[in-house]
């Protein structure tokens, strides 16, 4: 059988995440841009989208996807934005959701967010806006995106006071996760939504954990089959936590494991380049697991073996590596408190008793605290 663009349907895993009325499918596979169109033509609720992607993606993907839409019928138009986390911004998200009504989108117009991270949370946050919120299809094309960002509906941008802080629970009615875009992503990129990847195993699946210690070298030299399951299995995970804690009053809150730590790092380096999200989540997870051994609930055996596991794929685990003269534990701990995980003016750590037994914790001893931020800024290779 073949599809409407006469391309052979790719071999995918559908997954669920189930929310009642709101619930949608995840669908991972190889190819799955070539048939996105008659996908999408599943759930939408008119046969009109609107693409937003970036400068780096559009090049890549953009005529890919556009072919599709046009082969099941569905009228489109793009939208480009700059690439990189600065587009996270109220100017951008006013940019965007001007083009949106400049086009005259109407409520039944789907909105389809095509690039990574970035480009998910901004155009989910603008489709959750405009009109009072229209519907939104997410097609990451990054690993980090893939795994993470793109499932449970987060939206959001960054402020001068810190990452995500503005933003909101927008659902997408589909996400399509095509993995063959991995193999244009840059080893940087790839390895940062690896750091994402692995946080699923130290947070509640040791065995996965496990499966990537063995598998981890194939994964980082591109092996589709390998990929795919690590992209499955990460998805899985996080349909299950975001179908019983959508707004993260509870077990969702693990899947923050490592970024009070990162979100704080990030602040340092002004969410750009230097350091990227998911290369802050790593070195975040290492604080964070250093911190648990440091209060007596971790094994210091899983500390090294995180370390030397995230090590051996590329990413660093020492924040010496990155970090500038100017930067103390007081400045680190200052980001901590803005971050939006803290209550009665305590920061909410995820904390872990040993790889895959994460928890959430504010009884964290300032002392200790500070000990582990001045030995991480003090760790270089």
């Amino acid at each position: 059988m073949t599809s409407a663009n006469g391309t052979a349907p790719s071999v995918a895993s559908t997954l669920g995440v189930e929310l009642g009325s709101r619930a949608y499918s995840i669908v991972v596979g190889d190819g799955l841009l070539k048939e996105a169109g008659r996908r999408m033509a599943e759930v939408i609720s008119r046969r009109r989208v609107v693409i937003v992607t970036d400068a780096t993606v559009a090049p890549l993907y953009l005529e890919t996807l556009e072919a599709s839409l046009a082969a099941a019928d569905i009228e489109h138009f793009s939208v480009v934005l700059p690439a990189g986390e600065a587009s996270k911004s109220f100017d951008h998200l006013r940019d965007l959701t001007d083009r949106l009504l400049d086009e005259r989108i109407e409520r039944t117009t789907a909105v389809v967010a095509l690039g990574g991270g970035v480009i998910g949370d901004l155009a989910g946050f603008a489709a959750s806006i405009v009109l009072r919120g229209v519907d939104v299809v997410q097609v990451p094309t990054t690993l980090l995106a893939q795994v993470d960002s793109s499932v449970g509906g987060k939206t959001g941008i960054n402020t001068r006071h810190g990452k995500n802080l503005i933003g909101t629970f927008h659902q997408p009615i589909l996400v399509l996760a095509d993995v063959g875009t991995l193999a244009t992503l840059p080893p940087r990129q790839l390895l940062a939504g690896y750091a994402e990847t692995v946080k699923y195993g130290l947070i509640e699946d040791a065995p996965f954990f496990e499966w990537l210690e063995q598998h981890g070298d194939a994964f980082c030299r591109g092996d589709k089959a390998i990929q795919t399951e690590a992209v499955v299995r990460a998805c899985t995970a996080k349909a299950a936590v975001v179908a019983e804690d959508e707004r993260e009053s509870g077990r969702r809150a693990l899947l923050n494991f490592g970024h009070t730590f990162g979100h704080a790092l990030e602040a340092e380096c002004g969410y750009g380049e230097r350091l990227l999200h998911g290369e802050a989540v790593a070195l975040g997870m290492v604080m964070a697991t250093a911190l648990s051994v440091r209060m007596g609930l971790c094994p210091a055996a899983d500390l090294e073996r995180t370390r030397r596991h995230l090590k051996a794929r590329g990413l660093r685990v020492g924040v010496g590596e990155i970090a500038e003269p100017s930067w103390t534990a007081e400045r680190l701990l200052s980001h901590m408190m803005s971050d939006k995980k803290v209550r009665d003016r305590l920061p909410t750590f995820v904390l872990t008793q040993g790889i895959g037994k994460a928890f959430t914790t504010q009884e964290v001893d300032p002392g200790l605290l500070r000990d582990v931020v001045d030995v991480a800024l003090s760790d270089r290779p």
